[in-house]
């Protein structure tokens, strides 16, 4: 079967889905579409079991986070037509208050991407089987793939020799961050200490 071009997958895309489709992108020859999060459960279904698409297969679900914005995360899904020849990506848009509809019921991969996602941004996911932490320990704060997030995070974890136990303990900087000088460690030599080197 030819692989058809982008712009026609496009159509065909925009077809099946009609209003749930906010907009079609192309990046680097695959193309992308916006969906309105409320839609997103039967849109992808509908992608899905539409022989002209038949996205067979999700590969992945990420997200991206724009904290200026109302709705500041993008939930990004990678799906692929092995009957076509084609990936697509499905973008949404969510918020801290509103849960993205889980797809785990129409792709099982979804399950374990899911978690990451609401354990990497706090993204909820309703209708997930099981929706807790995958990646971070128990007890974890925050959600670090939020740009908000601190680059040290909050506490570290450290194995305390002396009681034979792992302790969980604010971060503490062990010395302040310093000034490194671009200057060559042979510049303070003196042309004696050269010459005993090159021996």
């Amino acid at each position: 079967m030819k692989k058809p071009s982008p712009k026609s997958f496009a159509d065909s895309v925009h077809t099946v889905l009609g209003s749930a489709c906010l907009g079609v992108s192309f990046t680097k020859g695959e193309v992308e579409i916006k969906v309105h999060r409320p839609r997103l459960l039967e849109a992808m279904q509908k992608l899905r079991d539409d022989p002209s698409v038949a996205m067979n297969q999700l590969m992945d679900i990420c997200a991206v986070d724009y904290p200026a914005r109302g709705e500041r995360f993008d939930v990004v899904y990678q799906l692929l037509s092995l009957t076509h020849n084609r990936r697509l990506r499905v973008v949404t848009q969510a918020s801290e208050m509103n849960a993205v509809a889980s797809v785990a019921g129409l792709y099982p991969s979804a399950g374990w991407f899911e978690r990451e996602v609401f354990d990497l941004f706090g993204i909820t996911f309703d209708g997930h089987p099981d929706l807790r932490r995958i990646l971070t320990d128990y007890g974890f704060e925050g959600h670090p793939l939020r740009r908000d997030f601190p680059l040290v995070g909050f506490t570290q974890v450290r194995y305390d020799d002396l009681n034979r136990c792992v302790k969980s303990e604010p971060v503490a900087l062990e010395q302040d961050y310093r000034a490194f000088e671009a200057t060559s460690p042979w510049q303070g030599m003196t042309d004696v200490q050269k010459r005993e080197g090159q021996e």
